[in-house]
């Protein structure tokens, strides 16, 4: 990536850490992409799930993240099967 192309990435000091979720729903409508992340709480008669984050993606940047999360999932598997073999 050139000098020009070169994007800083500020992160709030609340947000370095992150957010745990083990749970996705995805909703599309002709306007955008929902992503609702959510953390399954465990040890609770019923099934529940309490939202985390909430994102709305257009459906051009839906379709990148897609791309960018497969191929990274790609790699990811890859480089395991290849530790895994030595």
């Amino acid at each position: 990536m050139n000098e020009q192309n070169k994007i800083n990435l500020k992160i709030e000091s609340q947000m370095e850490q992150g957010i745990f979720s083990n749970a996705i729903s995805i909703h599309v409508n002709n306007n955008e992409v929902i992503l609702d992340f959510g953390y399954m709480i465990p040890n609770l008669p019923e099934a529940t799930i309490k939202l985390v984050s909430r994102v709305n993606l257009t459906h051009r940047t839906a379709e990148s993240l897609m791309n960018v999360l497969s191929n990274a999932m790609l790699d990811w598997r890859n480089k395991n099967k290849s530790n895994n073999s030595n």
